[in-house]
């Protein structure tokens, strides 16, 4: 084993460890992140106050309720799409209610004013109303949504850094503050549709609340999504970007992300009168469809590089003592963790269920935390977090060494022996 393996290494635990937990934070930190936390709720909840009488004020109360129903129908779809996305090594989800919450409240908050703000000016200064709603759509919007939709990812980057690993941290971020965003656009629309509906009496297949629906949420429910999981995807790039031209590299990685989704936003705001009637189709088609699945592709590949590393950095740990053999292989595959987590729950009951599933998270996050390590990304506080996350891991062992030893076995990922104990020294006394 080589050098640099070994100093990362703490000492083999064949004899418990004494129990002991870490130090806690002293009392003025804790105020600290109490009067932070406590700040940025109340300035949520303003701003979701403010936007809710912003969009009801512009609907009409029955015209905000029907939006309100129609509007979160994709939401919770959307979700669980992210949070699947996610399963590998999944955060906190405070993070993820901070996320949502920052799309629909304060992230709309801006754009609509913002919007508006700027296309009374174009309109005053060009004397075209029409044309300054046109390149509103087109120019402003794009950059003003996707900026504020940005510094949530922003914001999770810089303060929420130990939970920022990667590519797909960023796209569930991101994934998470443009569903929300894009809930409150859709109260807005439908409201609206369903009100011009009212005054003209509109109803059934030809109304425009059918046609707003149908557009928004069948057939473009991923679409602000989409924009800013761009962003998302030059923050998680950043997060593990590297060499001698580093903090070049980590500025022009979001930046970059951000064009992109403004780029795609704009590109999507101006299709039909770009390419005429059929402008929406078209752009669907040729540019958002393909995009999609190139991000979706994306996604997976990081998310199946992330198992490969929790397969070739955790052997490591089984040399000193922390895992069983078992623990590596089983851990690398969605479905052994699945059918470790149901052996639990079936063998041990429901609280054992949890704690394999808080031991495959924080063995992930460990893996992914000392890989970096090792490829020279800075991590602060490295021994402490490694530390942390090994007496987690260490509180869940009894449950979880029998789980992941049978559901390596029964998934047949568990070969006699595996590759990597002849490489290893192991202490015997510790296998499941």
């Amino acid at each position: 084993m080589s050098e640099s393996t070994q100093q990362f290494l703490p000492p083999s635990p064949a004899v418990r460890l004494d129990g002991r937990p870490l130090r806690r934070r002293g009392r003025e930190l804790w105020a600290r992140h109490w009067v932070r936390g406590g700040s940025l709720v109340a300035l949520l909840t303003v701003c979701g106050a403010v936007i809710l009488a912003l969009v009801r004020d512009q609907t009409g109360t029955e015209g905000f309720l029907v939006g309100l129903v129609l509007a979160v129908l994709p939401v919770p779809v959307l979700m669980s799409v992210f949070r699947w996305v996610d399963r590998v090594d999944p955060g906190p989800w405070r993070n993820l209610f901070f996320a949502f919450a920052w799309g629909s409240c304060a992230a709309a908050l801006v754009a609509i004013i913002a919007n508006s703000f700027a296309t009374e000016w174009l309109a005053t200064a060009t004397a075209d109303p029409s044309g300054a709603q046109s390149l509103g759509a087109t120019a402003i919007a794009p950059v003003i949504e996707e900026s504020a939709k940005g510094a949530a990812v922003l914001l999770l980057f810089l303060f929420r850094r130990r939970h920022f690993t990667g590519v797909v941290d960023g796209v569930v971020f991101a994934g998470f503050t443009a569903t929300g965003f894009a809930f409150t656009e859709n109260i807005l629309y439908l409201g609206n549709a369903f009100g011009e509906d009212r005054m003209l009496g509109s109803s059934g297949l030809a109304s425009f609340t059918v046609a707003t629906f149908f557009v928004r949420i069948v057939l473009s429910p991923f679409a602000h999504p989409l924009f800013t999981v761009l962003t998302g995807i030059g923050f998680g790039l950043t997060s593990v970007a590297r060499g001698p031209h580093r903090k070049a590299l980590r500025l022009a990685l979001p930046l970059s992300g951000l064009l992109c989704a403004m780029g795609m936003h704009a590109l999507w705001n101006s299709s039909s009168g770009v390419f005429g009637p059929f402008g929406f189709y078209i752009v669907y088609g040729l540019f958002m469809v393909p995009v999609f699945g190139l991000v979706t592709w994306l996604t997976i590949w990081a998310r199946q590089r992330d198992l490969r590393t929790v397969l070739t950095v955790l052997p490591a740990y089984v040399a000193a003592g922390w895992f069983g053999p078992a623990a590596p292989l089983a851990l690398s595959s969605m479905r052994a963790r699945t059918a470790a987590r149901d052996f639990a729950g079936r063998t041990f009951g429901a609280g054992a269920a949890r704690s394999v599933s808080e031991h495959g998270r924080h063995a992930t996050a460990l893996a992914i935390l000392r890989d970096q390590a090792e490829r020279g990304i800075p991590v602060p506080d490295f021994a402490a977090r490694e530390r942390e996350l090994l007496e987690r891991i260490w509180e869940c062992r009894e449950p979880a060494g029998a789980a992941l030893l049978h559901a390596a076995r029964s998934t047949g990922r568990l070969p006699s022996p595996p590759p990597y104990l002849d490489r290893l020294a192991y202490n015997p006394y510790l296998l499941p």
